[in-house]
């Protein structure tokens, strides 16, 4: 697998490109600034362009897509609760083939309604959902802290302490975790009931 972590734009994104090493077919994921700095990625190696992921629909990680359509013709996937045009809608459990690559959707409501993360090998995009040290805000539009605890709690940490993780933003002291890392170490995944974690993420 080709699987390379950009750091873009003035916010601390990051863009993803990942690729199928025998047949070249690439998916980018959260494509918002310097799309030509991510389309060089694609070009050094040799990759073509099949899909845009899109993790959720905030700008930041939506903003390039169109740019990236007009000169690779890849096609969008979005989680299907995403108001925005798409090519491709997934859901929860889905799986992305591209080549003979298999990604699987965790649909992760709490940050957006359609808040999804990507699992690949054992790499884990998390989005705005969960970063290194920090969870994904609640409090925009669609945001909701029963379901990001859902989210975070019952989805995430169900999964092995070997899984990358690898964020939407650099929010954190390293550009990617573990799930192991993040359960010892990060403080919204102290464990709390749901009730205690609707008050924290209340907290100021």
């Amino acid at each position: 697998m080709i699987f390379e972590q950009i750091p873009v734009g003035n916010m601390e994104n990051f863009a993803y490109v990942i690729g199928d090493e025998k047949t070249k077919l690439a998916t980018i994921v959260d494509p918002a600034f310097e799309v030509e700095k991510i389309l060089k990625v694609v070009e050094k190696n040799k990759l073509k362009v099949k899909y845009i992921i899109n993790t959720h629909s905030h700008f930041d990680h939506v903003s390039g897509n169109e740019e990236i359509v007009k000169k690779t013709g890849a096609k969008i996937i979005v989680h299907r609760l995403v108001k925005m045009k798409v090519d491709i809608f997934v859901d929860d459990n889905d799986v992305i083939k591209l080549g003979n690559l298999k990604i699987k959707v965790i649909h992760t409501p709490g940050h957006t309604p359609d808040s999804i993360c990507l699992l690949v090998e054992n790499k884990l995009l998390t989005g705005d959902t969960l970063f290194v040290g920090e969870c994904g805000r609640t409090d925009f539009p669609g945001g909701d802290s029963r379901q990001m605890y859902d989210s975070l709690f019952n989805k995430l940490m169900k999964l092995d302490n070997n899984i990358g993780i690898y964020p939407g933003h650099d929010y954190g002291n390293t550009c990617s975790s573990t799930i192991g890392f993040e359960r010892k170490n990060n403080y919204t995944l102290k464990l709390r009931t749901e009730e205690e974690f609707v008050q924290f993420m209340k907290e100021p």
